[in-house]
């Protein structure tokens, strides 16, 4: 999945930190919700502006940040 075109970073925004759709729901918040065992459906009926496409891109985002993170050379 490409979450490029719903995870978004503004300046202004939730000071910066990626959010979904410029909304000011951050992935932050996405991921502490799944990682508590929020269900996604439970999820998506607190915050109805948010899709399952949404959720998954969080993720993606998520995975592609750890790629990366791995990819840099120890010191």
């Amino acid at each position: 999945m490409d979450y490029r075109a719903i995870v978004t970073i503004e300046p202004g925004k939730r000071g910066g930190k990626p959010c979904i759709r410029g909304l000011r729901i951050t992935v932050y918040d996405v991921l502490e919700y799944l990682a508590s065992g929020m269900p996604e459906a439970e999820i998506l009926a607190d915050f109805p502006d948010l899709t399952s496409d949404d959720i998954r891109a969080c993720l993606a985002f998520a995975a592609d940040r750890e790629r990366r993170l791995l990819s840099v050379p120890a010191a």
